[in-house]
């Protein structure tokens, strides 16, 4: 038997984003936790934009949050500008992002996980993972059932399903037992979590200059990512970059746009009453690049490592570097910029838009062509960074690997992008991890509950050849995947697993309540011509201010995939005279959903009809508020916003829902772990090949995989029955 120099339940390695989330999940489960990292003092330390959310990356968070996770509460306490991104179009899209404080955002992370009951935080470079040799023996055979129908290919046949929750794997030929840490102390963990975001063998390109890190100016984990590639886990390399970083002091901010943030800012976290900073938020800038900028880049491009052939690996796609939109862009004139700030104690300014890994010199020039900044002075030049990843289809829905029992992964390990995509994994691999060790079901959400969901579905069925970013164009459901439900969605799953504490489970259970009485009392309530009088004179209101409060452009405000995002947006025609006299003696659910109609329209009437509502206790300091017609607190606001989605978009709902059941049809069919694919007559060996290397759950998760057809997937659902037959006669004999 191994002697270990500490024993744990669950060992997570890296504290960045994933690391954290899935250290605070395993610790706040009761399991005895240890998290791993190089250096403590650099704790979820925001490495590119101190910013959290945007587009489908709010979601994310929010999901997060819903789920029992500290991303949103961190973001809320330490975020210095916080915008609704999207509010123009529908609310499917809709989404919060925030401006942090990068160096109060990993400190106050540092001292949320050093507060946790449960967990013990260690400065230690892991080496390598203790293994342990599986025999075949002491590995279950799963059960299985195949009553019902035999032999028919509709994937909503009676015959009874297999439930993927508490499958065990009989696929595994090792076990994790531990890591061993570099200066040879060996930790004993029941599982362990691998979050090691760009460290594994990183290398740093900046023009022709390169060098092994992790960051800049923090060593790469070197041991660990060559103990990994021996494991026999498929590998690729990937890319990412980060653009300089400027002393505001020396840029002329009146050349430039200011953008504020919400007068009255959305919170990340459902526990959050108002964000700390919500009265001294930091403003950000525009500004744009000039013919000169793309002259000077043109002309240094065969500098650039990406176009030299020094870098061979894949950047992600949908955040490119300025040199690769002069290239692929050449007819653009004008590329957009965001300046924004690092934080309220530093002069330190973030060139949103401009990742490079141009010469140092070439950068200082392409700051210098753009109007404001001819004098501005860098702080930290740009660069790229090529980090090992493992290829994702080598997971489990659980984020545990195939091969190996009992380790998971999480984060840009896994060929993600992003602190949200890193976070939500991390969250998920950290509840697996516990449920694991408690030996209970794991948690497997399905593409209909989260974003999350589909986030790990495609990486586990498609895999990825560059970093993978959310968008909300991924969703087949988006409208049902709103900011606002997320709680509705995911909270009850918070609290069966133990993360959602009986004070959050009570505010949830009231929120629920509000919206369900909002929703009956509009339905109920039937319009007079004085109330609709009320409600015309609040819309005309309306319009005048919108009217003097032209839109700002803002970073990441469209969905990051670049396409038009008209999902299920009602097209507003309030700017016409329109006749509403018909209206009388309808409810006002019934006016609701007439696009010119929206819910701060309502608002004066819904003050004298559910004056409790109006009248719930404020933020701190502030004392109850009674009666107020034309000022909502943002909790407020969004909740009535929520009961006017579901109201005025019931009939999309409701489609949606129903694509939804046919959707979990699929997914109740599992495939067994000893299903056989080369033994299915009709199947093709390019299919084959294709669902051996993936090794699908169910038929839903088969027909998910690039390349299945159809058919392919009627044959293997034949076949499940056929081979269980064989196999059941087999063992009675």
């Amino acid at each position: 038997m191994q002697t270990f120099t500490e024993q744990f339940d669950v060992v997570v390695v890296g504290a960045g984003h994933a690391g954290c989330e899935a250290a605070m999940a395993a610790a706040r489960m009761g399991l005895k936790t240890a998290l791993c990292t190089l250096n403590v003092d650099l704790i979820a330390q925001m490495s590119c934009n101190p910013a959290i959310g945007g587009i489908a990356k709010g979601h994310l968070v929010r999901e997060v949050d819903a789920l029992g996770g500290i991303m949103g509460e961190i973001t809320d306490a330490v975020g210095i500008q916080f915008r609704l991104l999207n509010t123009s179009r529908g609310p499917a899209v809709w989404s919060p992002r925030a401006q942090c404080d990068k160096q109060a955002y990993r400190l106050k992370m540092r001292e949320v996980l050093e507060s946790q009951a449960n967990l013990k935080i260690k400065q230690a470079e892991v080496a390598d993972l203790i293994l342990e040799e599986n025999r075949k023996e002491d590995i279950p055979l799963p059960e299985f059932s195949a009553t019902g129908q035999v032999g028919t290919a509709d994937l909503g046949s009676p015959v009874e399903p297999i439930s993927l929750v508490g499958s065990t794997r009989s696929s595994a030929a090792r076990t994790v037992r531990g890591v061993k840490l570099r200066d040879g102390r060996t930790i004993g963990a029941r599982t362990v979590i691998i979050t090691t975001g760009t460290f594994l063998n990183g290398l740093i390109h900046c023009g022709e200059q390169q060098y092994p890190a992790g960051r800049s100016g923090e060593p790469a984990a070197v041991l660990l990512g060559e103990s990994l590639k021996k494991l026999g886990l498929r590998g690729c390399r990937l890319k990412t970059g980060t653009p300089p970083r400027l002393d505001g002091r020396t840029i002329d901010w009146t050349r430039f746009q200011k953008q504020p943030g919400d007068a009255d800012p959305t919170p990340f976290s459902f526990r959050t009453r108002r964000v700390a900073h919500h009265d001294s938020q930091a403003p950000c800038y525009i500004a744009w690049t000039t013919p000169e900028t793309h002259k000077i880049i043109r002309e240094n491009v065969h500098r650039s490592p990406m176009y030299s052939g020094q870098i061979q690996s894949t950047g992600p796609r949908y955040c490119p570097s300025i040199e690769d939109k002069i290239v692929k862009f050449p007819t653009k004139i004008m590329h957009q910029l965001f300046l924004e700030p690092e934080g309220l104690n530093t002069h330190e300014i973030y060139v949103n838009g401009m990742s490079t890994s141009l010469p140092v010199e070439v950068q200082l020039a392409i700051l210098k062509s753009i109007p404001g900044l001819e004098t501005a002075e860098m702080l930290r030049p740009g660069y790229a960074i090529e980090y090992d990843a493992i290829d994702p289809t080598e997971l489990e829905r659980t984020l545990e690997t195939k091969q190996i029992a009992g380790l998971f992964l999480a984060g840009q390990i896994n060929g993600t992008s992003g602190y949200e995509e890193a976070a939500c994994q991390g969250l998920m691999a950290g509840i697996n991890a516990s449920l694991q060790v408690k030996n209970e079901p794991p948690l497997i959400l399905d593409r209909s509950e989260a974003y999350t969901a589909i986030l790990i579905d495609d990486l586990i069925s498609k895999g990825t050849n560059e970093p993978y970013r959310m968008f909300t164009s991924r969703a087949e459901f988006r409208l049902h995947l709103r900011i606002d439900n997320a709680d509705r969605r995911l909270t009850p799953h918070g609290r069966r697993i133990g993360l959602i504490s009986d004070e959050a489970w009570r505010d949830y259970l009231a929120k629920q309540q509000r919206l369900e009485e909002m929703q009956k009392l509009l339905t109920a309530t039937k319009l007079t011509p004085t109330l609709l009088s009320v409600v015309m004179n609040a819309r005309s209101k309306r319009l005048a201010v919108q009217q003097n409060s032209p839109a700002e452009p803002v970073a990441g405000a469209l969905d990051d995939d670049g396409a038009a995002v008209k999902d299920l947006a009602i097209t507003s025609s309030a700017q016409t005279d329109a006749d509403f006299s018909s209206a009388v003696g309808q409810s006002l659910a019934q006016l609701l959903k007439r696009p010119e109609i929206k819910i701060e329209d309502l608002v004066p009437a819904l003050n004298e009809l559910a004056p409790d509502f109006f009248s719930s206790e404020c933020p701190e300091n502030e004392g109850p508020q009674v009666h107020r017609s034309a000022i909502l607190t943002a909790l407020q606001r969004n909740e009535l916003k929520s009961a006017e989605t579901e109201i005025k978009y019931e009939g999309y709902l409701q489609q949606q829902q129903r694509a939804i059941e046919r959707l979990k049809k699929a997914e109740q069919r599992a495939i067994p772990d000893w299903f056989e694919y080369d033994a299915v007559s009709g199947l093709s060996r390019e299919m084959q090949e294709k669902l051996i290397k993936i090794r699908p759950r169910t038929l839903g998760h088969a027909a998910r995989i690039p390349g299945v057809t159809p058919a392919a997937v009627s044959l293997v659902n034949v076949y499940i029955e056929i081979q269980a037959k064989r196999r059941n006669q087999a063992f009675s004999l």
